[in-house]
């Protein structure tokens, strides 16, 4: 499911409907991952390195699978950017100057920056390449924006913290050609645009260097300064707790106003996410832009699947962020640290022959389970597991061990790069 490259001149044109048309930007922790976010409806994926990123968690990509990454995505005219959004100490200038050194051989569409001095090493290493200016820069207004124009950044990313309101202000007051990435779906920070030092303080990682524990999502109990040792639940209500854990944001039922606000660029956030969690909030973001740009009654009309396809990835409750003002008593985006998992992850499908397909097992299924192929285009096929076999072709009745290479025969054929997954059990 390839997408062409699209000019800037046909971007600020719009599509065929004359509305503007956004990048559909996807996250991808892996080759692997990759591969699915391209095939199921990105424009454009952004990946990290080894080093330098900011989600130093995340599996990232080693120089062998981001050129393999790369050639993979730009075949299907798709994008690929690339993190090197830390916030650098002086030992670590040395390191970015190499690292930047050998992805000038790589030849990324674009390098994603959040420091000033990273951003002029990129300028003189890698002139070709375009440069991005990360959501962790704090950029909140137009003349910020202006300024990284002027030092050469093609886009910024602009901070969770802006309502739509002030990004069509920021629209107003910057060049037609640099382009506004904003984030529509995710997870959100407790922190201002995601600068915390919980992990620093309690783990001694810093979540600036890449390394973030996430203690905002560990589960808390207070501790009265007369009674050590006595451990007290923080309890919550339908309001919720209103302590670290913030909700996800979802913008799939306000697309319309994302595009209104002039923004170029629509970002999933999740580096650190399965294969399962990018190919569904890819599938969904797709058609649902595709569908509003093509008809803003088809796009109504399907809101309800929409809905539905995108909470069947893990996800926290929902919200709307900054877009539509701060978040008051009854907006508030904190609460419980509880995930909705309405499906589980099987794996990809690699090799087909027939009905039997070959996949890198992910988590546990039976022979005569009922799953689900999901596929690229939108259609969940119900299918029947009828066989297992391990590598050497012996048959067993169930799949327990991860990333063990079986081949499966389903009741229905399945396609290369389509996901198995299966609905968990209801609570």
């Amino acid at each position: 499911m390839g997408t062409k490259e699209i000019s800037v001149k046909e971007k600020r044109a719009g599509s065929a409907s004359g509305r503007r048309r956004p990048e559909l930007l996807i996250p991808a922790s892996s080759l692997e991952v990759l591969k699915i976010a391209v095939i199921f409806g990105a424009d454009a994926v952004y990946i990290g390195g080894e080093a330098f990123g900011l989600r130093a968690k995340a599996k990232n990509f080693s120089m062998d699978d981001m050129r393999e990454g790369i050639a993979f995505a730009h075949a299907r005219g798709v994008k690929v950017y690339v993190t090197v959004n830390i916030l650098a100490h002086n030992e670590d200038l040395p390191g970015v100057r190499e690292y930047l050194t050998e992805l000038k051989e790589l030849v990324p569409d674009a390098l994603i920056i959040a420091d000033p001095a990273v951003f002029i090493l990129a300028k003189e290493i890698c002139p070709k390449i375009d440069r991005h200016i990360s959501t962790q820069a704090n950029n909140t207004n137009y003349g910020t924006y202006r300024f990284w124009w002027e030092m050469g950044a093609k886009r910024v990313v602009s901070a969770r913290e802006l309502s739509l309101k002030e990004i069509r202000e920021i629209r107003e007051h910057i060049p037609a050609e640099m382009e506004i990435e904003s984030f529509i779906h995710g997870a959100m920070c407790i922190s201002y645009s995601g600068r915390c030092l919980l992990s620093n303080f309690f783990t001694g990682r810093d979540a600036n260097h890449g390394a973030c524990t996430h203690p905002c999502r560990w589960k808390y109990a207070v501790v009265e300064e007369t009674r050590p040792g006595e451990y007290m639940p923080v309890f919550e209500n339908e309001r919720g707790t209103y302590i670290f854990n913030s909700k996800d944001l979802c913008m799939i039922e306000y697309i319309p106003e994302m595009i209104g606000a002039g923004i170029d660029s629509f970002k999933i956030e999740g580096r650190m996410k399965t294969a399962l969690y990018v190919a569904t909030v890819a599938r969904t973001y797709r058609k649902a832009v595709d569908d509003y740009l093509e008809s803003p009654e088809t796009y109504k009309k399907n809101m309800p699947w929409y809905l539905d396809q995108i909470s069947n990835c893990t996800h926290r409750q929902f919200t709307t962020g900054f877009y539509f003002g701060k978040p008051g008593d009854e907006s508030q985006i904190y609460d419980n640290s509880t995930y909705v998992k309405e499906y589980t992850y099987l794996g990809i499908v690699g090799e087909v022959d027939g009905n039997v397909c070959r996949i890198e097992q992910r988590n546990k299924f039976s022979v005569g389970e009922m799953i689900e192929i999901m596929k690229p285009g939108g259609r969940n096929v119900k299918v029947t597991v009828e066989k297992i076999l391990d590598e050497d072709g012996n048959e067993q009745e169930s799949a327990p061990h991860p990333k063990q290479v079986l081949y499966v025969k389903l009741s229905e054929q399945a396609e290369v790069y389509d996901i198995l997954r299966r609905e968990a059990p209801s609570m």
